[in-house]
């Protein structure tokens, strides 16, 4: 690696293409956020990334010759060791895709491939809230749920590479029918979506609330945020329905302590920015059902990095995967 070394990172989303060039030290010198065209198939979206690749190093000034590799963080299963992405419930159409040698092939950039949230959790363990910890999870409440698991220091990807599926993890067998085809798995009780979907349920049901003021009376645009405004403002339903959700994460993080015994939580994504509302009832469940000794030796943070963990994650792992192909 030279003195400075720049990777090219792109998290890559079912709703936006996040693309930077990124310094050893973390830093963004560019920036580009794109819709993503999931619902025309992966070459619409391999071409996406392409054009907000080219357009984040042109911000940098920048060309690929440049750069010492490009790592891709990539919703749902795939094997960072081959480079393919297996399937995606976010990426319509995307089965078995070699993402990261198309990538290579059309930028002649040494290209890697690794999961979004596996990313996140890098992110937070080299620049934001988890450095220095060994053992850690972290979870990104957002319209679905991801996580990325690290034991020590290092992310735990399991023997294909689709370890830290966590939101896959059935919460209630008789639950609403989830994207990846399961039934009542944690994200389809405790994400952004499942709030926006119960409050969409109890207001079709004839409830009184005010939480379709916040959505200009249109019940189909009804969302996470639409439900927080109202609870904000003190609507009894919109609270109950945080705390229910609440609940239903403090039930998945309860699991992930019994299981893992982690040092540290980092908890980020869109629907945490609600903050206590939804934090507090879910700490209080996780300390009622995990085991006390485990409970009490774990602790709680907030993500520091915010919208740019996985694009930033994503680089830090190419950074440690070259350093160690040095060492070898």
């Amino acid at each position: 690696m030279s003195e400075d070394p720049l990777v090219l990172s792109v998290d890559l989303g079912g709703s936006k293409i996040l693309t930077a060039v990124v310094n050893s030290k973390g830093d963004m010198l560019s920036r580009d956020q794109s819709i993503t065209p999931a619902v025309k198939g992966p070459e619409a979206v391999i071409q996406a990334i392409l054009e907000s690749t080219q357009r984040a190093l042109n911000q940098a000034g920048m060309t690929t010759a440049e750069l010492e590799a490009i790592c891709l963080g990539a919703p749902g299963l795939s094997n960072p060791k081959t480079g393919v992405v297996f399937t995606s419930p976010h990426l319509p159409g995307w089965k078995d895709v070699p993402l990261r040698d198309i990538i290579r092939e059309k930028t002649g950039v040494e290209t890697m491939l690794i999961n979004d949230a596996n990313a996140a959790a890098l992110g937070e363990l080299c620049y934001g809230a988890a450095k220095g910890a060994r053992n850690f999870i972290y979870i990104t409440l957002s319209t679905g749920i991801g996580g990325g698991i690290v034991i020590d220091g290092e992310i735990y990807a399991g023997s294909l590479g689709t370890a830290g599926e966590i939101g896959h993890m059935t919460i209630d067998t008789n639950g609403p029918k989830c994207n990846c085809g399961n039934t009542g798995c944690w994200e389809t009780l405790a994400s952004g979506t499942a709030l926006a979907r119960e409050a969409r349920q109890r207001i079709a049901d004839g409830a009184k609330t005010s939480i379709l003021e916040y959505s200009n009376g249109d019940i189909n645009k009804v969302s996470a945020e639409t439900v927080h405004n109202a609870a904000r403002q003190g609507d009894a339903l919109a609270e109950k329905l945080i705390a229910q959700t609440g609940y239903y994460v403090g039930v998945g993080l309860a699991n992930l302590i019994n299981i893992f015994n982690p040092e540290l939580i980092v908890i980020g994504g869109g629907l945490s920015s609600i903050g206590d509302r939804l934090l507090k009832p879910a700490y209080k469940v996780a300390g009622e059902r995990a085991y006390k000794a485990a409970f009490k030796s774990v602790r709680f943070a907030r993500a520091e990095l915010g919208k740019n963990s996985g694009v930033i994650g994503a680089a830090a792992y190419a950074f440690r995967e070259m350093k160690k192909s040095k060492e070898v």
